[in-house]
């Protein structure tokens, strides 16, 4: 494994974090795995350094969220993912059918990129998006999906059954 990057260590100790080889391998390994789950980053990890427990990397994961090192979504009936992609206002596409993720540039830009009819006195300063659809390879292959069928629906996890 090539030594990690002085960047990385860099953007470490300027978030005020220390310099930990779990830190430097969650950072290096999500950032070829967008839209990774914690235990998958746990096994990408600990394939790469050995033994690291399951809530140091939760750890790292949170002191890095909250750092702005990693960012963190929860599309609807999913479990968390990680990314490394940050502060650029980009929203994300969902697959109803495999799960899949993808990023989806803001065609506005800067945040926030749409502002409500009422905004009841807030002072907005980022929009969350999600567009869930079914994704190039599954809709060559499933058959489609019923009208009806809403974003809170387990049907990726039926379908895995």
């Amino acid at each position: 494994m090539p030594p990690h990057g002085a960047s990385l260590r860099t953007q470490l100790r300027q978030a005020g974090l220390r310099v930990t080889e779990p830190r430097l391998t969650v950072l290096e390994w999500l950032a070829d795995h967008p839209h990774a789950t914690a235990d998958e980053i746990g096994k990408g990890v600990r394939e790469r350094i050995g033994s690291v427990s399951t809530q140091a990397i939760y750890d790292v994961l949170a002191a890095c969220s909250r750092a702005g090192l990693v960012r963190w979504i929860e599309p609807a009936g999913h479990p968390a993912r990680y990314e490394r992609r940050t502060g650029d206002n980009h929203h994300h596409l969902v697959c109803r059918v495999c799960g899949r993720i993808d990023d989806a540039d803001c065609p506005r830009g800067s945040p926030p990129c749409l502002i409500p009819d009422d905004d009841k006195g807030y002072e907005l300063d980022e929009v969350e998006v999600v567009f869930w659809g079914v994704c190039r390879d599954c809709s060559a292959t499933a058959e489609p999906l019923p009208a009806s069928y809403s974003t809170g629906s387990s049907h990726h996890e039926e379908a895995q059954q």
